[in-house]
């Protein structure tokens, strides 16, 4: 497979990563207002389960599967401060994806403790992650 093959399915599976990672936040907004156990709250369980299930963990694990296999390819790139950088922010977004299946796992148990607000300002995230990323992708700063 060619290294611009790679890179097209890392940056679709990236692309439908950070749809979830926007999405699945919106959905908590709308379930922290809503009563447990009503219609509503079930109707969100199920949706953020197969959320999570079938779109946002395939693709972080796709995303993953390419990106290394594009630096298996181009190893030369790791030598790049800009890399490095993304990487870091790179595990910052895991950390946020553990911390919404964590919140996800509370809805579903109808525990969560935290307000419509909070996932209003935790939505912002993973979108002023993604921008940082693609910046230091495309610009390649040095350091």
């Amino acid at each position: 497979m060619s290294y611009e093959w790679l890179k097209a399915l890392h940056v679709i599976s990236v692309i439908a990563w950070m749809a979830g990672l926007l999405y699945l936040p919106r959905l908590f907004v709308y379930h922290a207002d809503a009563k447990p156990g009503s219609e509503l709250s079930e109707t969100l369980k199920i949706m953020e389960r197969r959320l999570l299930r079938r779109i946002i963990n395939p693709a972080m694990i796709s995303t993953f599967i390419f990106g290394i296999w594009m630096v298996t390819i181009n190893p030369q790139i790791m030598h790049e401060h800009f890399m490095h950088a993304k990487l870091g922010l790179v595990l910052v977004m895991m950390g946020i994806h553990g911390f919404l299946v964590r919140c996800r796992r509370r809805f579903a148990e109808d525990r969560n403790t935290h307000s419509a607000l909070f996932y209003r300002v935790l939505n912002e995230a993973p979108a002023m992650l993604i921008i940082a990323i693609v910046i230091l992708i495309i610009i390649k700063p040095t350091f």
